[in-house]
């Protein structure tokens, strides 16, 4: 959601990225590399042809030097999950579980590594089909805010953060209001 630049206080899109950059994921290595200490962790032994579990980051890093190739998570691979996900937020009133940092790693898998994934342009369409329906809920259910509470379960980080700003504020706007009509009461019962 595109929100005004005031009620932009939340983290960026670049930021959440990098945040996401520390799951690990699947590479094959086209290199040989001995494991390697970071402040993160150790990784590897690097030996071709074996996977071997590194930081999105470090899979990145590689993948633009062409030294190894990204095996995209199960979900991201198979559009039979993202069109499975995408009916379920179009037909159920409640969110699809999904990985919490599902937009920012795909989007960082497909920018980098798209070459790697089967239907590239297929799985982008449904993760932006995807993202649309989950924002319309979203809203939907900002509409229906309460000022003591609201559930929005399976909400996925990048949508938090997109919705935060706007919540925050909106919640103190209801506290304000529910709490103005208590103030003006007098003790005695007299207005």
């Amino acid at each position: 959601m595109a929100l005004p630049q005031p009620l932009r206080t939340s983290v960026t899109p670049l930021e959440l990225e990098l945040i996401a950059s520390e799951q690990l994921v699947e590479i094959v290595p086209l290199i040989s590399m001995e494991k390697t200490a970071f402040i993160s962790g150790a990784y590897g032994p690097l030996r071709p042809p074996a996977k071997c579990r590194i930081p999105l980051w470090m899979a990145t890093n590689l993948k633009l030097k062409k030294k190894c190739h990204i095996v995209p998570p199960e979900w991201l691979s198979v559009a039979e999950f993202l069109q499975e996900r995408l009916n379920r937020e179009t037909s159920q009133p409640e969110f699809s579980k999904l990985p919490f940092r599902f937009a920012e790693i795909a989007k960082v898998i497909l920018d980098v590594a798209s070459d790697d994934i089967q239907n590239a342009d297929k799985i982008r369409s449904l993760l932006k089909d995807l993202r649309e329906a989950r924002q319309a809920k979203s809203r939907d259910g900002l509409q229906k805010l309460d000022h003591s509470e609201l559930s929005l379960p399976n909400l996925c980080s990048m949508e938090i953060n997109e919705i935060r700003p706007f919540f925050v504020q909106a919640m103190g706007v209801l506290t304000q209001l529910v709490k103005e009509p208590v103030a003006d009461a007098r003790p005695d019962g007299d207005y």
